[in-house]
């Protein structure tokens, strides 16, 4: 492994999370407002937006963006929106997709197939999820989130204790993110020899768990064995359905409830498995 092929690493690295900063930093900074300077009257018009949030993350989700996920992360661990609008967004999250897709020459037919395919997965899933799985209403608690992180921000305004909080979490997820990183570069590409990622059923549930991995540049290496011909779109489906980007690392970093967390976890394996399987099927009606 040259020292060449670290820099890259770290360098990229470094990219993905200067840009996930900005939208920690922004969430917080909205969090420490709300905990500070919010009226009943506010938190209430919040808890009957959360009807429509569903359908809300999963239009942010489509952006081009994994930085929306871990927004999400942080305001389901406050208990701002719902089970159902976090699984929305980590259902849609696809980090690269536009790009790579459009990079790659990709019929402008297709992409909107695939972009609309992931809408209507994380709109059905995230529905069903607070219609069904998270049927009680959450009450908004941003100060539990500060205490796990012990911030200190009694008498520092919102600036300091949102900085604070941006920067511990940025500096975990770009250590994790860089271990992961060297793991998948040197072992990674082992998977453009299984076949398979073309099977209907083992196809999603392998796609799905490589998708689990907490980082941005998995999305762009099933778009390129996809694009390849190495997987098939169930696959696809399913890899881009679970690749929640840094989405899941922020969750167990900022959400204390350990259990839920993998019931999450499980929960969007287990979603992303079965939507692959379903695209799979109508591919081939």
């Amino acid at each position: 492994m040259s020292a060449e092929f670290l820099v890259d690493i770290f360098v990229d690295s470094l990219k993905d999370c200067a840009g996930l900063f900005s939208f920690l930093f922004f969430t917080y900074l909205v969090l420490e407002y709300l905990e500070r300077y919010s009226s009943e009257k506010t938190l209430n018009m919040i808890a009957k937006a959360r009807k429509t949030g569903p359908f809300i993350g999963a239009v942010c989700g489509l952006l081009p963006q994994c930085g929306f996920a871990a927004v999400a992360a942080n305001l389901f661990a406050a208990k701002v929106i719902s089970l159902g609008t976090l699984m929305a967004v980590f259902l849609t999250t696809s980090d690269e997709l536009l790009p790579i897709l459009l990079s790659n020459s990709v019929p402008l037919a297709t992409i909107a197939k695939i972009i609309g395919i992931k809408f209507v997965i994380g709109l059905f899933f995230g529905y069903l999820c607070m219609f069904f799985i998270q049927k009680k209403q959450q009450v908004i608690d941003i100060e539990s989130l500060c205490e796990k992180e012990d911030c200190h921000c009694a008498g520092n305004g919102i600036v300091r204790p949102a900085l604070y909080h941006a920067i511990k979490i940025t500096i975990f997820v770009w250590l994790i993110s860089l271990v992961i990183s060297l793991i998948w570069q040197v072992t990674g590409n082992n998977w453009h020899h299984n076949t398979l990622l073309q099977h209907q059923i083992f196809g999603p549930l392998i796609a799905a768990m490589i998708g689990l991995l907490p980082n941005c540049s998995v999305s762009v290496a099933l778009l390129q064995m996809w694009v390849e011909g190495v997987m098939s779109l169930g696959a696809l489906i399913a890899g881009l359905s679970s690749g929640a980007g840094v989405g899941l690392l922020v969750l167990f970093r900022v959400n204390a409830n350990r259990k839920e967390n993998i019931k999450i976890t499980a929960l969007l394996y287990s979603f992303a498995v079965i939507a692959g399987i379903v695209a799979g099927v109508f591919q081939k009606i």
